[in-house]
């Protein structure tokens, strides 16, 4: 570690040199270069945007639904022609299996471009979920079925879920870009398309139902456990057993403020989550009316209290 900080330190200086010698003898092409990096560092660095979600079903190894975001991203390049594979970033398969309900999400994204052509054209953006499902088939050895059908939300889940589960598989990239560290290595880099799975589009391979080439990207990281904790969901009811509201009591052993819990509730689901603890997502029995439901923290007992109204067409 101690040698991998010194030629780090070292490279970095070489990195600075040889801007300040650029910045001296050709100031044009130095306010290029800094121009050109700066824009593409904006688009690395941008957060993926959902735009539809396809519900489908995992056959084998354990049947249960799937549903799959797909997503629009910047980071994501164009491929380089109407022949050339279309890179494709597809996220860890997230399973969800709360109260009787069990399934199963999974996050791509693809350049803007792409998903923006795809929904001028119904017979394209067939084929592209086609592909889609194809290449989560052999990456993750699951038997998919084809049939398919788009939900009327945008994204299954929560959107900064989504962020974190796409954006997180970028450590290598930015690990490279740390130690590769002269002016011609970074430019490359910014540029490079070659770390991203790559999903076959061409006419030829559709014509013949294609098949699709992807690249693991493996993480340097250790996953760090995130611990589902311990909870009671219940629907109040009136005398004439008429639901009045939900209570949703979460015990977070360690946590001593409401300010390290994230709490996120839509009219269908919700989700709490405390950094590197504890995750808990939850389909709710009956929908909520998001803006009357309120949270309480309990600090001696290192309890969450939600108290989640009832959507008006229930109440009426």
């Amino acid at each position: 570690m101690e040698t991998s900080s010194k030629e780090l330190f070292t490279h970095v200086n070489q990195l600075w040199n040889l801007l300040d010698d650029l910045a001296e003898s050709n100031p044009e092409s130095y306010k290029k270069f800094i121009q050109q990096q700066l824009k593409e560092g904006k688009e690395i660095w941008a957060s993926p945007e959902p735009q539809f979600c396809l519900e489908t079903r995992i056959l084998k190894p354990k049947e249960r639904k799937l549903f799959i975001n797909f997503c629009q991203w910047k980071r994501i390049p164009s491929p380089q022609s109407a022949t050339h594979p279309v890179p494709i970033r597809v996220g860890k398969p997230e399973d969800m299996s709360e109260t009787s309900d069990i399934y199963t999400v999974i996050n791509v994204a693809f350049n803007p471009d792409i998903l923006q052509a795809a929904e001028k054209d119904q017979v394209r953006k067939n084929e592209l979920i086609q592909m889609v499902i194809k290449c989560i088939e052999e990456k993750l050895h699951f038997t998919l079925s084809h049939s398919y059908h788009t939900t009327n939300f945008r994204i299954k889940g929560n959107i900064q879920r989504v962020k974190q589960n796409l954006m997180g598989l970028q450590t290598d990239l930015k690990e490279k870009t740390r130690k590769e560290l002269t002016l011609n290595q970074i430019s490359s880099t910014m540029s490079n398309s070659n770390d991203l799975p790559q999903l076959l589009l061409t006419k030829e391979q559709n014509s013949n139902k294609g098949r699709c080439l992807i690249e693991e990207i493996s993480s340097t990281e250790a996953p760090m456990e995130i611990k589902r904790p311990v909870y009671e969901l219940k629907v109040i009811e009136e005398q004439n057993k008429k639901p009045l509201k939900m209570e949703l009591k979460v015990e977070l052993p360690g946590i001593n403020s409401v300010s390290l819990c994230d709490l996120h509730v839509s009219e269908e689901d919700l989700l709490i989550e405390v950094p590197e603890k504890y995750r808990l997502h939850l389909n709710l029995p009956e929908r909520a009316d998001v803006e009357m439901t309120t949270a309480k923290f309990i600090k001696e007992k290192a309890t969450l209290i939600v108290t989640i109204a009832l959507a008006q067409e229930k109440l009426m």
